[in-house]
């Protein structure tokens, strides 16, 4: 259990979930950054927009097992600790967030453009329990970042690359601006490196697991869209 969650689950979480978190904030770069922006650009290019939220939201959860790992390799660290439970108490609300906009944006095919731009712009301030870890992913990214630094886990350079993700909007709807840019290219250069050393730490996976996590990913999915 003190492996736990396994150096490949933390390997493909610190090289992907990144990587899909940038793919979802450019492929809605060009729009406003605010809701009613954003599900206009759903109505004009609802198969854009819905690769976007939907490979933002999949890297955030992705990126779980990735926190995890960085905090069980730096086990001497407080700061880490904590740092570490405050990114993904955030990371939580950033999965209730998801499901809202999701919500939202269907709204559009539901009951068009600007009836859906009123019912969000009627419920936007309604107060929920995810609200105060906001403040919590706010934080933890540079409680995490100084953390892994003082640990040694992480250089100078990417711990301070991690820090910068404390710029990352936090809500629902939120589009593309420079400092979602700057956050997430920074999430890139702190974790892509040391996933790929990571996954480099120890032998290949046997020549049929690869195909196996395809293939029940792949059946999770079809599931899914059934049920």
């Amino acid at each position: 259990m003190t492996t736990f969650p396994g150096r490949w689950a933390e390997g493909v979480s610190l090289t992907l979930a990144p990587v899909l978190m940038l793919a979802g904030v450019l492929l809605r770069v060009g729009y406003d950054g605010f809701f009613p922006a954003q599900l206009a650009a759903f109505a004009e290019a609802p198969a854009l927009m819905s690769a976007s939220y939907g490979c933002f939201a999949l890297g955030s959860f992705l990126l779980w097992p990735g926190v995890l790992g960085l905090v069980r390799r730096s086990p001497a660290s407080r700061l880490v600790l904590c740092g570490g439970m405050m990114v993904l108490c955030g990371l939580f609300a950033r999965a209730f967030h998801a499901g809202v906009s999701h919500l939202a944006l269907q709204l559009v095919d539901v009951q068009g453009l600007a009836s859906a731009q009123r019912a969000v712009a009627d419920a936007y301030s309604a107060f929920h329990v995810f609200q105060p870890f906001n403040v919590v992913l706010f934080f933890g990214w540079a409680v995490l970042a100084a953390g892994l630094w003082r640990a040694g886990t992480l250089g100078l350079v990417p711990s301070v690359a991690l820090g910068l993700m404390t710029a990352l909007p936090i809500g629902v709807l939120k589009g593309t601006g420079p400092m979602s840019l700057l956050a997430v290219a920074g999430l890139c250069v702190a974790l892509v490196p040391y996933g790929v050393k990571v996954l480099r730490e120890g032998p290949a996976p046997r020549w049929w697991a690869v195909p196996l996590a395809l293939a029940i990913g792949a059946g999770a999915a079809v599931l899914g869209t059934m049920g």
